[in-house]
C-alpha cells in the first residue's frame, strides 16, 4: 500500500489530534468534578494552603499536604491523571485541625488541585504546578 503526501498528512493531523484530546479531556473532568464539588459556587483563594514539590523526581510518589482551617471538606485533584480524583479529606466537630498529608501518583506534569469547602458553606481553591521528571502512572 502506497501513501500519497496527503494520505500522509491526514495521518499526521489525526495523530496530533488524538495526541493532545485526552488532555483536554481530563480538564474538562476536572472542572466538572470541582463544579460538582461546589454545586457551581465562587471560589475564594484564600482559606486554603497546598504545598507540593515543584519538581518530583518520581511521579510514583509525590508528597502533598493541604491545610484549610475552618473546613469541613478538602478536594484533592490532580488535573492530568486519568483519573483526576485523589483524595477527599472530611472533617467533623471534633477534628483538632482540618489538614492533611498524603503521597500521590501524578501522571506527568501537571496541575494538583486543592477545594476545600468551610464550615460556612463558602469555598476555598488552591493550585500548584508539579513537575514530573520520571515515572508515574501514565509510564
Amino acid at each position: 500500500m502506497e501513501f500519497s503526501r496527503r494520505d500522509t498528512f491526514a495521518l499526521g493531523l489525526g495523530a496530533a489530534a488524538l495526541a493532545f484530546l485526552p488532555m483536554r479531556a481530563y480538564a474538562s473532568a476536572t472542572d466538572d468534578l470541582i463544579a460538582e464539588f461546589t454545586g457551581g459556587a465562587d471560589m475564594a483563594e484564600t482559606g486554603i494552603t497546598l504545598t507540593a514539590p515543584e519538581i518530583a523526581e518520581n511521579g510514583n510518589t509525590v508528597p502533598i499536604s493541604v491545610a484549610a482551617p475552618g473546613a469541613v471538606s478538602i478536594l484533592i485533584l490532580a488535573s492530568g491523571n486519568p483519573t483526576p480524583p485523589v483524595a477527599t479529606f472530611n472533617f467533623g466537630p471534633l477534628a483538632a485541625a482540618q489538614e492533611a498529608s498524603t503521597r500521590i501518583r501524578l501522571a506527568g506534569t501537571q496541575d494538583v488541585i486543592a477545594v476545600a469547602k468551610m464550615a460556612d458553606g463558602t469555598f476555598a481553591r488552591a493550585t500548584s504546578i508539579v513537575k514530573v521528571t520520571i515515572g508515574g502512572c501514565g509510564g
